[in-house]
């Protein structure tokens, strides 16, 4: 398989995001925040299930003699997922979400920098230039759509938010979502399969039956209710668990092929995907600001592809 390919199935990743993100903002008259993200676990558990015993019988693999590594980063990807989750959820109950948010939405660039601390990814000067053009795209999109810094005194308002409570929890969310995605490298690359989709596939099964199991006992003690909610809305659910499964394969084929950093400058794109689902579906129309903050995505992503 050539190394090139991460390219088209991050893309694919991102989309794929963006369409979940749609249908679980859909099943949110009818879930909680908790509920609309447990659907995602349960109902896309059975496909990477099958996505994976699928890849095992075309490849006539045997399951391999995985170490404490694997199991160890599997957990972690699934914890730091699970917290991230739990953080930025609670955002909406802070005064600024729109600043924590935004903190949070620098998750590609907390990567690379993590990535680079802790496990000695290095990224070439293209790439670290790639990664902090996005960040800003992501971050100018993000305040244009929540009004942040508008008006008269708008600097002085902004900086003085830059220092809320609500930024501490929007970067540890963001740092919660970049050490998932480094954690599900190293608990991939450390099954030392030459089939990456293979091992993509049983990473992605375990780290969804962890997070299963621990949703589950959750909604059994707190939030009952919210099973029963998925009968009627059985059709949003399976369109969240299969978008939520095809995604998530394609992060995790991804980044076992290539380091995180790259991998999440790129999936930046999802942005841009989540702007035209608004514009179509919802008839949304985007700023001046929006649009200069989908050029510098687009510009980054072309600086990624040249010179990362």
């Amino acid at each position: 398989m050539e190394t090139w390919v991460w390219i088209p199935i991050t893309c694919l990743a991102a989309f794929m995001q963006a369409a979940r993100t749609a249908g679980q903002k859909h099943l949110t008259k009818d879930f909680s925040a908790v509920g609309a993200s447990y659907v995602r676990f349960l109902w896309g558990l059975p496909f990477a299930l099958g996505y994976m015993l699928f890849l095992k019988q075309q490849g006539s693999h045997e399951l391999p003699d995985a170490d404490w590594e694997f199991f160890v980063f599997s957990a972690l990807t699934g914890l730091s997922q699970i917290a991230a989750t739990v953080l930025l959820v609670y955002l909406f109950s802070l005064r600024n979400f729109a600043i924590g948010s935004t903190y949070a939405r620098t998750e590609a660039l907390l990567t690379a920098v993590v990535g680079a601390v802790v496990f000695h990814e290095a990224l070439s000067g293209g790439g670290w230039l790639a990664v902090a053009i996005g960040a800003l795209g992501v971050v100018i999109i993000n305040l244009a759509r929540t009004g942040t810094g508008a008006g008269s005194g708008a600097g002085d308002t902004l900086l003085r938010r830059l220092f809320q409570p609500a930024a501490g929890v929007g970067l540890a969310s963001g740092l919660g979502f970049a050490g998932a995605s480094l954690f599900l490298r190293q608990a991939s690359l450390s099954l030392g399969l030459d089939d990456w989709l293979y091992g993509a596939a049983l990473t992605l099964v375990l780290v969804l039956v962890i997070q299963t199991a621990l949703m589950t006992l959750y909604i059994l003690f707190r939030a009952r209710d919210q099973i029963a909610a998925m009968v009627p809305n059985w059709r949003g659910c399976l369109f969240v668990g299969i978008t939520s499964v095809i995604g998530s394969a394609g992060w995790f084929t991804a980044m076992t092929i290539e380091r995180a950093a790259y991998v999440k400058a790129l999936g930046q794109v999802e942005l841009l995907f989540t702007l035209a689902l608004s514009v179509l579906f919802f008839k949304e129309r985007s700023t001046p600001k929006e649009l200069f903050g989908m050029l510098l995505i687009a510009g980054s992503i072309v600086v990624l592809l040249l010179y990362g």
